[in-house]
C-alpha cells in the first residue's frame, strides 16, 4: 500500500503544472459546493426569520359562535336584537399551559387575549387590533424586543406599546398618554412605554400591545384566554405537534403550514434547487478528475507496461490511479474548503443580516461534507481510467 502511494505521488509531482491545475479545479468546484451551501441555508434563515421565525408554529384559538337563524313562522314575528359582542374564550386553556411548556419540542409559549378597540389622542383616532401578552413573555413568539426603536417593550399595568407608524399617524411620542377604547366600551388611559419597528406598514400601524391584565380589563373577560401560541425548536414539526396537543388537551391546535403552505412549499423548491447546484459542482468535479487521469493513463502505458511484466497485479494497478484520484480530490477539497471559509468570512453573521444584503450563513458551508464528497467524487471518477490501466496487456504496453 505504501509502494502504491509513492507511486501516486510521483505521477502528481512529475507534471506539477497539470496536477497544479486539476487540484484549482476540484477546490474550484467545492467553493462553489461550500458558496451555495452557505447561500441557500442563509436565504432560508433569512426568510424563516422574516416570516415563520416571526409567527407562532402552533396556534390554539377559540372559535366565535355565530347563533344559528331562526326561521319564523308564517304570520309571526321573531325578535330581533343586536348582535353579541362576548369575546370568543378559551375557558379552560390555562389549566393547560404547564403541560404545553413541558412538551418536548416547545420553544416558547404565550398565552393571549385578543380584541379590536378605538386609539384616541385629542382629535386622532385610530382603529387598533388589542394584544394582551404576558408580562416577561412579550418577545416570545413575535420579537418585539428586536424590533424595539425607542423606550421598552416591557408590558405593565397602564403601559401599551405602538408600532412607529401609528405613533407617527397619532402624533405620539415616548411617555406620552392614549386613551384605549375596546369594542366592549370599557376605556383605560394608557401610557406610550415603547415604539417598535417590523417594517411591515400594516403592523405597525395597526397593533397595540397591553398587559394581559390591562386586556383582560379591555375585553371584560375574567377568566380564560383569547389565543395560546406556541413557538417550536423544530418548526417543520408543527404538524405532528399540533395533532399531538389536540390529543393530549381537546384543544383545538392548529399548525402554521394550513396557513403558510406556500411559504413551506417555496422553502422545499429552494432547498431543491440548492442540490441541483450542489450536484453539478460534484458532477464538474468528477469530469475534471477523469479526463485528466485517462490522459495520464494513456501517457503512461510504457511505464505500467513495465510494472505489470514485474509482477505488478492488476489490483496494484488499480490502486495507484484510485489513489491519485484520492489525493487530488484531498487536495483540492482541503483547498476549496479553506478559500470558501475566507471568502464567507467577509459576509455578515446570520444575526446582522440586512436587506440589500446576501443573507450568507458561514456556519451552513457544509464543509466537511464538501471533503467527503470531493474525495469520494474523485475515487470514483479515477476507477475508469484505473480499470483500463489495468486491463493493458504488457507486451503491447512496453513496445508502444
Amino acid at each position: 500500500m505504501l509502494y502504491a502511494i509513492k507511486i501516486a505521488a510521483r505521477y502528481l509531482s512529475a507534471s506539477k503544472a497539470q496536477t497544479a491545475l486539476l487540484v484549482v479545479g476540484v477546490a474550484a468546484g467545492v467553493f462553489v459546493f461550500i458558496f451555495m451551501s452557505a447561500l441557500i441555508g442563509g436565504l432560508a434563515e433569512f426568510i424563516l426569520a422574516r416570516t415563520a421565525g416571526d409567527m407562532a408554529h402552533v396556534t390554539i384559538e377559540a372559535e366565535a359562535r355565530t347563533p344559528a337563524r331562526l326561521a319564523p313562522p308564517p304570520g309571526r314575528v321573531l325578535w330581533a336584537d343586536q348582535p353579541t359582542t362576548e369575546t370568543a374564550t378559551l375557558r379552560a386553556a390555562e389549566n393547560f399551559l404547564p403541560l404545553i411548556e413541558a412538551l418536548p419540542g416547545v420553544k416558547a409559549v404565550s398565552p393571549q387575549i385578543i380584541g379590536s378597540g378605538v386609539l384616541r389622542r385629542g382629535g386622532q383616532v385610530a382603529q387598533v387590533s388589542i394584544v394582551g401578552l404576558e408580562p416577561g413573555r412579550e418577545s416570545a413568539i413575535l420579537d418585539l424586543a428586536r424590533y424595539r426603536v425607542a423606550g421598552s417593550v416591557r408590558l405593565g399595568a397602564g403601559v401599551v406599546v405602538l408600532g412607529k407608524g401609528l405613533v407617527k399617524d397619532l402624533g405620539l411620542s415616548l411617555n406620552q398618554s392614549v386613551v384605549l377604547q375596546s369594542s366592549h366600551g370599557v376605556t383605560m388611559r394608557l401610557t406610550l412605554g415603547g415604539i417598535y419597528e417590523i417594517g411591515a406598514g400594516g403592523a405597525d400601524r395597526r397593533m397595540a400591545y397591553v398587559s394581559l391584565a390591562t386586556a383582560r380589563s379591555l375585553m371584560a373577560l375574567p377568566q380564560g384566554l383569547s389565543r395560546i401560541e406556541i413557538k417550536l425548536v423544530d418548526l417543520y414539526a408543527a404538524d405532528a405537534s399540533a395533532a399531538r396537543l389536540r390529543g393530549l388537551t381537546g384543544l383545538p391546535a392548529v399548525s402554521w403550514t394550513r396557513e403558510g403552505a406556500r411559504l413551506l412549499e417555496a422553502l422545499r423548491a429552494q432547498k431543491q434547487t440548492g442540490y441541483f447546484l450542489k450536484s453539478f459542482a460534484m458532477i464538474t468535479i468528477v469530469i475534471g478528475v477523469a479526463s485528466s487521469l485517462m490522459l495520464s493513463t494513456y501517457r503512461r502505458r510504457p511505464e505500467i507496461g513495465i510494472m505489470r511484466a514485474m509482477g505488478a497485479s492488476r489490483r496494484f494497478v488499480v490502486g495507484v490511479f484510485v489513489l491519485q484520484g484520492g489525493l487530488i480530490g484531498a487536495m483540492g477539497g482541503l483547498l476549496g474548503a479553506a478559500t470558501g471559509y475566507g471568502a464567507l468570512l467577509l459576509f455578515p453573521t446570520r444575526e446582522n443580516f440586512r436587506s440589500g444584503t446576501l443573507p450568507m450563513d458561514i456556519t451552513q458551508g457544509a464543509y466537511g461534507l464538501a471533503i467527503t464528497l470531493t474525495v469520494l467524487c474523485a475515487i470514483a471518477a479515477a476507477i475508469l481510467p484505473a480499470r483500463a490501466a489495468a486491463r493493458l496487456d504488457p507486451v503491447t504496453a512496453i513496445g508502444q
